[in-house]
């Protein structure tokens, strides 16, 4: 059973942490409560630079990323949280061999 896997890399502009985050998570949360689609929806923060964040994100299909995208939820923090980065870079996966404990 293959999965729809989307990474992204946000390189946040100095000082933009505090008010980036919380909407971050706000949208990681909604995305898993109202999108039945979204199967996992994880923040990772780099550990040598605090401005550095990435989501590891799994969907159903393509279709489900899609419904992601064109959801209330993300165009608030799309737009909401365009100020504080500087950077962002989308990776787009399949997931074809999962090997989990």
């Amino acid at each position: 059973m293959s999965r729809y896997i989307i990474t992204v890399d946000f390189k946040l502009k100095p000082g933009g942490r505090n008010d980036f985050m919380p909407l971050m998570l706000a949208n990681a949360r909604a995305s898993l409560e109202k999108e039945a689609g979204c199967e996992v929806f994880d923040v990772l923060t780099d550990q040598s630079d605090p401005q550095r964040i990435c989501l590891y994100e799994v969907y159903r299909d393509a279709a489900a990323f899609q419904a992601h995208l064109d959801s209330a939820h993300f165009g608030i923090f799309d737009r909401e949280s365009a100020p504080y980065v500087e950077r962002k870079t989308v990776r787009e996966f399949t997931l074809e061999y999962p090997l989990r404990r």
